[in-house]
C-alpha cells in the first residue's frame, strides 16, 4: 500500500485530492455518522447543556489558576516518587525521554496513545537514537505498520476500512489475508503481548494530572494503557502543561464528557489512576515513573484572554465527527497531528500561522464543532480570530502573524481607506466606477474563483438621493446602461 506524505502547506491541493478518493470520502462518511449517532445516544438521558456548563467551568477553574496548579502538580508527585521533568518544547521533551530510556540502557520502548508525542515527533527521535519504539494500541499501530500518521485524535486509523487493514497486516507482519476482525484482532494482541514483555520503558499520555493529589489518570478500552504503565520497569508519562485539574472531584464530570463525546460509551473499559512507583511490599507496577510537562507554545497560548479557550480541549474528537470539511477530506488532509476544528485552532500556535495558514479557513463556519464541545470552547470564534491574525489585523499572538496579508493587498485596503475618507474623492472614485463598470475584471483572485465579481452600479445611491431630494423625476437605468 503506497504511503503518502502530508504536510499543512499542501492543505488545498490534498483536499482536492481527497475529494477525488471515493474510498475515503466512504470510510470517513460510514465512521462519522455512525459516531454522531452514538453520542447523540449516549447523552440522551443527561441534561447535557448543565454537564457541558459544568466541564468548561471545571477547565477554565484551572487554566485560571495554571501556573500554581503545576507547581502544586509537580510537588505532589514528588512526594509520591513521581520523577517530574519541564521542557519548554518538544526537542527537549524527545531529549529527556532519550536521556531516561539510555540511563536505563534501554533499546526497546512499548509507546500507549499520545497525542503530545505524536506532535514532538518522540518515536522518530528514538529510533534515530537506537531505541525502538512500537505503538500499543491497535489503531496507533496499524498506522505505524503502515508508516502513516493517525488520522483523528481518538480513532487513529479511521480512515482504514477492514479490507485494508487487512492488507496491511498480511504485508507487515504475515497474517492470513481475512475480512475476519476478531482474528486480525486476536493477531495483534498476540504480536503486542510479547512486546510488552519485552519492553524496556513504557511511555504513555495523561488525560487528567489532578494536582490535588499528584494522580496521572488514563482513560483507554483495550488495556493496552494499563500494559504500558504497568509491566515495563519504567513508565514515562508525557503530557501538555494544561491537561492539570485542580481536584480528583473534577475529574468525574470530564471522564463523563470524553468518553460520551468521543465514542459513545457511557465509561471506557479501563480507567487508570497512577499516583506512585512500586512501592515496598507490591509485587507489579514500575519501578521509576517519570512525569515531562511539556509548554510547546502553550504558555504562550495561555497568555491571551481569548484564545485561552483553546487549552480547554479534552481530547474527545467530537467537533471532528461533526464537521462537514473532516468528514469529507479526512485527517491526513491537514497535514497535521491535530486536524479538524481543534487541530485548525492549535496547531497555528504549536506550528505557526507559516505552516498552517490555510487551515483557519478550512471550515464552513456552521458552528457544529462549537455547538458539540464538551466544555464549550468557542471554535467558530476562534477561527475567525486566526483568520484576522493570518492577514495581520489580529493583535499578532500566533507565530507568523499577518503571513497571508500581501503588498499588494495592504495598498489597495490603504487605497480604499484613503477614499472613504476623503468624501470628494470617493463620489468622484465612485461615478468614475460607474461610467467605466464595462471594464471592470472578472477575475479578482482566489475570492471569484467560486463567485461572480461585483459589478459597479450604474448610479450610485447618493446620486439617486441627491436626484429624488432635488425634485428631479427619478430615471431608472435602462438596461443598456446597465450592461455598460
Amino acid at each position: 500500500m503506497s504511503v503518502q506524505t502530508f504536510t499543512p502547506r499542501e492543505f488545498h491541493r490534498q483536499a482536492h485530492d481527497a475529494l477525488g478518493n471515493p474510498q475515503i470520502r466512504g470510510n470517513f462518511r460510514r465512521a462519522m455518522d455512525g459516531l454522531m449517532a452514538k453520542r447523540r445516544d449516549a447523552f440522551a438521558d443527561w441534561d447535557l447543556e448543565t454537564l457541558r456548563e459544568l466541564g468548561a467551568n471545571i477547565r477554565l477553574r484551572a487554566l485560571a489558576r495554571l501556573p500554581d496548579l503545576l507547581e502544586q502538580l509537580e510537588a505532589n508527585c514528588q512526594a509520591n516518587g513521581i520523577r517530574v521533568h519541564w521542557a519548554e518544547n518538544g526537542e527537549e521533551a524527545c531529549r529527556i525521554i532519550r536521556e531516561i530510556c539510555e540511563s536505563h540502557g534501554a533499546r526497546s520502548v512499548i509507546k500507549g496513545k499520545s497525542m503530545v508525542s505524536e506532535e514532538m515527533h518522540l518515536n522518530a527521535h528514538l529510533e534515530a537514537a537506537g531505541i525502538e519504539a512500537l505503538e500499543s494500541d491497535l489503531g496507533e499501530y496499524l498506522v505505524q505498520l503502515n508508516e502513516q500518521t493517525p488520522s483523528h485524535i481518538i480513532m487513529p486509523a479511521i480512515h482504514l476500512n477492514t479490507d485494508e487493514i487487512s492488507e496491511i497486516m498480511h504485508e507487515k507482519t504475515g497474517t492470513e489475508r481475512t475480512r475476519d476482525v476478531d482474528y486480525m484482532t486476536a493477531a495483534a494482541r498476540q504480536q503486542l503481548r510479547e512486546r510488552f514483555m519485552a519492553a524496556d520503558v513504557g511511555i504513555s499520555g495523561v488525560n487528567f494530572a489532578v494536582a490535588e493529589t499528584g494522580t496521572l489518570c488514563l482513560v483507554e478500552n483495550e488495556g493496552n494503557g494499563r500494559m504500558t504503565t504497568t509491566v515495563p520497569p519504567v513508565h514515562i508519562a508525557v503530557t501538555g502543561i494544561e491537561k492539570v485539574v485542580e481536584h480528583l472531584r473534577d475529574v468525574p464530570p470530564l471522564y463523563a464528557l470524553l468518553t460520551r463525546s468521543a465514542t459513545g460509551q457511557h465509561v471506557t473499559t479501563y480507567f487508570n489512576m497512577i499516583s506512585s512507583p512500586r512501592r515496598e511490599g507490591e509485587h507489579d507496577g514500575p519501578k521509576e515513573v517519570h512525569l515531562v510537562l511539556v509548554d510547546s507554545g502553550r504558555s504562550r497560548i495561555y497568555q491571551d484572554d481569548e484564545l485561552l479557550d483553546t487549552l480547554r480541549c479534552i481530547r474527545c474528537g467530537a467537533c471532528m465527527n461533526h464537521c462537514p470539511v473532516y468528514t469529507r477530506v479526512g485527517g491526513h488532509t491537514y497535514g497535521t497531528t491535530y486536524p479538524g476544528p481543534i487541530g485548525s485552532i492549535l496547531s497555528p500556535h504549536l506550528m505557526g500561522l507559516e505552516e498552517t495558514k490555510d487551515l483557519p479557513t478550512a471550515s464552513s463556519l456552521c458552528g457544529a464543532c462549537g455547538e458539540v464541545c464538551p466544555v464549550k470552547i468557542p471554535i467558530p470564534d476562534l477561527l475567525v480570530r486566526l483568520r484576522k491574525e493570518s492577514v495581520g489585523e489580529g493583535r499578532g499572538n500566533v507565530p507568523g502573524a499577518g503571513i497571508k496579508r500581501t503588498r499588494k493587498e495592504a495598498a489597495a485596503w490603504k487605497g480604499f481607506q484613503w477614499l472613504a475618507t476623503h468624501p470628494g474623492a470617493w463620489r468622484s472614485g465612485t461615478a468614475l466606477a460607474g461610467k467605466l463598470k464595462a471594464l471592470m475584471p472578472s477575475k479578482l483572485g482566489a475570492w471569484t474563483d467560486y463567485r461572480t465579481a461585483p459589478a459597479p452600479a450604474a448610479r450610485s445611491l447618493h446620486a439617486l438621493v441627491k436626484e429624488h431630494q432635488a425634485g428631479q423625476p427619478r430615471t431608472e437605468p435602462t438596461r443598456e446602461e446597465e450592461r455598460r
